[in-house]
This record gives structure tokens, sequence and C-alpha cells, in this order.
């Protein structure tokens, strides 16, 4: 049996890992009104900030932990088990979120929440460069990143219909189910790498090897590993930091929306969680548009004849520069409906700029090295992102969100400075000996 145009339904079921991933994720920030009047009802709002502040930052870090293990897990047993044993993991830990008492077993949840949630973004990385050519990586990269986008344009109007049903409890359960139903079509699907799967037409197959520019270091036309360094020598390459500062300058600007979107809305505008189910999914709109927009403006470009390197560069530096100016209107958005659409242009940016910021290892190194370099990008992502969560009780006491706001504005100009700087020429590398 021949299954025509596989590779989309690879990439499909990815989005689809990662509409799962942030519904899971997303669970908390809706519910925490519900979930602080119920676990911590005599607290002061600055306090209970800074409880969630504390919950989000333990899952920041295992986050960033999670990251380094699974980039090395998937690199060892490969994108089909290295995704399944991240996704039932990620499932359990979230239905046992039901079970939380307090700080400490919040906490212990989250961890477990966030390490194994870790592996879908290296996993992701990894899928691609292995089923597919480099003109539509970025593309692809758009279409699963918008299933972060997606995940939370459901996640916040439908956990808030739920609570007129369920307890909180309950639909972390519900939730936590959904993944492991993805399991499924996963196994049956992905059944072996482009070059081994029974199902794939040699036509399709062909089209994805010999349209891999970066698996042929030797330049004699034939498909090869590429150029996979140990970790010692990737890490001497300046445009692998490149990729890991990029990372861990633009990443921050997402989570702090992720996180604090819900918070912001409760204590800026006094919403409730239904009233937040009816606002907060309008930023993810911005971003689900953003990255259908970055990745087919690039593929659109590579097909026109630029280069790798201008492409990546040029959708990069877009992304930067719709999200500065709006970042910086975030001091004063007017209404709340003013405010979240602000916030959609700035995640609009943001993942016009991320798809291409993390089809860049890929770029420069071949298929057994990209999961290594993307998990070290990720985690060090998710500490700075972790820092600056961390920071967000201090820097909005009194509900002033302006300082953070600030910071985000000039993480994206860091992100810019490093592709521009420590990247002069995307395109594959080869060992310096």
């Amino acid at each position: 049996m021949k299954f025509k145009g596989l590779r989309w339904w690879v990439i499909g079921l990815i989005a689809l890992a990662t509409v799962i991933n942030y519904i899971d994720r997303q669970s908390i920030g809706v519910l925490w009104p519900d979930i602080a009047d119920d676990l911590f009802p005599d607290n002061s709002t600055d306090e209970r900030k800074e409880i969630f502040a504390t919950i989000s930052v333990i899952f920041m870090f295992s986050y960033a932990f999670g990251q380094a293990i699974f980039g090395k897990i998937l690199d060892w047993v490969g994108t089909r088990l290295g995704f399944a044993i991240s996704i039932a993991v990620w499932s359990i830990a979230t239905a046992l979120h039901a079970l939380a008492r307090g700080v400490l077993s919040f906490g212990i949840f989250r961890s477990i929440l966030g390490i194994a949630e870790a592996g879908n973004w290296p996993g992701a990385a990894k899928a691609n460069a292995e089923w597919f050519p480099t003109q539509e990586r970025a593309f692809a990269q758009g279409l699963f990143n918008s299933g972060a986008a997606v995940g939370g344009i459901v996640a916040i109007p439908v956990i808030a219909f739920l609570t007129v049903y369920f307890s909180w409890q309950m639909i972390f359960v519900l939730v936590g189910l959904i993944g492991l139903l993805w399991l499924i079509p996963w196994m049956i699907i992905v059944k072996a790498p482009p070059k081994k799967h029974p199902w794939l037409s040699e036509e399709e197959r062909q089209y994805i090897l010999t349209g891999q520019q970066n698996q042929d270091i030797d330049e004699d036309g034939t498909h090869d590993e590429g150029y996979n360094p140990n970790t010692g020598k990737l890490l001497s390459h300046k445009q692998s930091w490149g990729v890991i500062i990029a990372s861990a300058a633009i990443d921050p600007i997402w989570w702090l929306f992720v996180v604090w979107i819900p918070i912001y809305l409760n204590e800026v505008y006094g919403m409730d969680v239904k009233t937040i189910g009816i606002y907060g999914w309008v930023p993810y709109v911005g971003a689900m548009l953003g990255a259908w927009f970055g990745g087919l403006f690039a593929q659109n470009r590579l097909k026109a004849g630029w280069t790798v390197d201008k492409t990546r560069k040029v959708v990069i530096t877009i992304g930067c520069l719709i999200m500065l100016p709006s970042l910086l209107a975030m001091a004063n958005p007017g209404g709340p409906t003013s405010a979240v659409l602000i916030m959609a242009v700035i995640l609009f940016g943001f993942q016009t700029a991320i798809g291409n910021v993390q089809t860049l290892p890929s770029d420069f190194f071949g298929g057994k090295t990209v999961g290594t370099l993307s998990g070290i990008a990720g985690m060090a992502a998710k500490l700075t992102a972790a820092g600056l969560i961390y920071l967000v009780p201090w820097l909005t006491s009194g509900g002033n969100y302006t300082p953070a706001f600030v910071i985000g504005a000039t993480m994206a100009i860091i992100a810019l400075a490093s592709v521009w700087i420590l990247c002069p020429k995307i395109e594959p590398l080869k060992s310096k000996i």
C-alpha cells in the first residue's frame, strides 16, 4: 500500500500533537482563578500571582532540562518512539494535576509535564529534517508551530466552557486522555523514516531525500548523512551559538504571553474564567496566521530562487520588526479589545520569525545532530523564559506590565542581532578539520 503525500500526514500528526501540547500546558493558566479560589482563598492577588509564577518556573526549568534530554533521546531512539514516549508521559502527568493540593504537588506534576512536553519541539525539528526537503521545511515548521497557536485558540474557550459542567480536577483528567488517544494513529502511520517507510511512494521518497541539500556534504550528488559532529565540535561553531542565542532571546516573548495572558486579563481588566474564555483566544489567531505566513513566505522565496541564507534572515527580520513596536504599544493598550489585538500582532511577528529560527539546525547540520542542537537551543530558551516568568510578579507589582513588555522588545533586538552576526551565511557546515 502506498500513501500519497505521506510527509504531510506526518507533519499533520505533529501539528495535532502540538495542539494537544498547548491545551495541556494552558489548562492551568485558564483554570487558575478557580484553582486559586479553591486552594489559596486567604492569599492576596499579588501572593497568588507569586504562587502561579513559582509553579510556572518549576515547569519551565523542567522543560529546559527536558529539551536537552529529549534532544539526545530522539537522536538515539528515533522520532517515532521518542515522540511516543514524550506524549504518553505528558498526558499522564496532565491527568495527575487533578490530585494536586498545593504548591508542592502542583510543582511535582508540572515538573513531570515539563520534562515530557519538551520532547515535542526537538522531535518536530528532527521529523521536519527527516521528512521534508530544504525548500519545504519552513512551511512544514510553520504548520506544526501553528499547532501551538491553535492549541491556545482552542484551549482557552473550551476549558472556560468546561468549567460550567466539570470541576477543575476533572478537566485535567479529560485533557490528559486526549494525548493518549493521539498515540494510536502515530504508531500506525509513522512506521519508519522516509528511507525505509513501506507506504511511501518511490517518487515521494526521492523527492524528500534528494531535496535535503545539507545531506550531501561531499557534493557527489548522492544522499549521505551530512555533517554530524559530536557535542563539543557542534558548540565550536559560532553558527550553533547564533541558533542558541536567537532561541534564548526570542522564546521568552512567547512565554510571556502564554503564561500570563489569562492572569493579565484577570488582574488588569477584572475578568473571570468565563470572560477570559471570550477574549483570551484572540492573540493566538495572530500566532496561527504568523506561523502560516512565515512558512509560506519562506517557501515562496526559496522557490523563486532566493538562497536559504537570504530567505531565513529576511523572514526572521520581518518577524522581529513587527514585534518591536507592538511590544512597546502594550505599555498603554487601552481597553481589553485593543490589548488582545495588539497581542495578536506581537504573536504574529513571533511566529513569523520563530519557524525560521527553528529550521536553522537542519540548515547547518545533518539529521543525526539536528535533535541535539534543537534540544540545547530549546533548553537555553526555556531557561531565559523561566527567568522572565520568575521576574514578572516583581516587574508587574500593582498591575503595571510595562517593564515586562519593554524587556520583551529588547529580547527581539538581541535575537535579530545574533542571527545576522553569528550566522554570516546560512548553509550546510563542514568539519573544521
